[in-house]
């Protein structure tokens, strides 16, 4: 399988839960409110022998007119018409605000119009009922009666080689997934695996639904990482989007 980072930069993020982009060279963390958290924001593409997958779908924000992930995929060759898949672990604005983009005419548009969008149910059904700040319903309400969207329930597997599983740890029905292929096994953990370093420790995090139970998990999944080869890819890593990298 081809991994590609769709990297969109990096981001400051506190209490308001506004993305702020941040220039490496030019700011300042400490200059930025108390308790900004830097992250990276980083979807993946993955090619696979049946499909060509995205897994979550970056901020939505566009550059000169283009769709950020739309330009990060051409970048790479693939047109965004050829995705087959959007794997969604949860629905946070930062994770799901790709999924759709306004057209000419005003309207919302799904970003991916050939893929399958595989969401949780209950997760969709949390997002449109808590709304702003956490998440952008507007964005998200054409995915209700699209013929585009698999709505699942709880953990399972598609098309025989794509896992996965509800967490639940940073957001109540957050979800992993697993992807599995000619004994190369990915792992993308969305927010309740964000990090390469928060792996190897033992953080409880605060702005997590249940920080005890997303340490608890972290703990488990470095584990069988290690037993069994798996290949860690981080959504929010600012140096370590891909574990081992290769």
């Amino acid at each position: 399988m081809k991994i590609i980072p769709l990297s969109e930069g990096l981001f400051t993020i506190d209490k308001t839960k506004v993305f702020i982009p941040f220039n490496q060279e030019n700011d300042q963390l400490q200059a930025r409110a108390v308790g900004s958290l830097l992250v990276e924001i980083q979807p993946f593409a993955i090619v696979t022998e049946k499909d060509i997958l995205v897994i979550d779908a970056g901020l939505g924000f566009k550059v000169e007119g283009e769709l950020q992930i739309h330009r990060n995929l051409r970048a790479n060759g693939i047109e965004p018409g050829s995705v087959t898949k959007v794997l969604m672990s949860h629905l946070h604005k930062d994770h799901a605000g790709g999924v759709s983009y306004k057209d000419d005419d005003g309207n919302f548009a799904l970003s991916f119009p050939n893929a399958t969008y595989f969401i949780q149910e209950q997760e969709f059904n949390f997002a449109l009922d808590t709304g702003f700040p956490s998440f952008i319903p507007d964005e998200l309400a054409l995915l209700k009666h699209s013929n585009q969207v698999k709505f699942v329930n709880g953990s399972g597997v598609i098309d025989d080689y794509i896992y996965y599983d509800i967490s639940g740890g940073h957001s109540p029905y957050h979800q992993v997934f697993r992807i599995e292929q000619n004994g190369q096994i990915l792992f993308f953990g969305g927010d309740d695996a964000p990090q390469l370093q928060q792996m190897k420790s033992k953080l409880v995090a605060k702005y997590d639904y249940d920080g005890k139970k997303s340490m608890e998990l972290r703990q488990k999944w470095w584990k069988l990482g290690q037993e069994h080869d798996w290949t860690f890819l981080f959504y929010h890593d600012v140096k370590k989007p891909i574990w081992p990298e290769v």
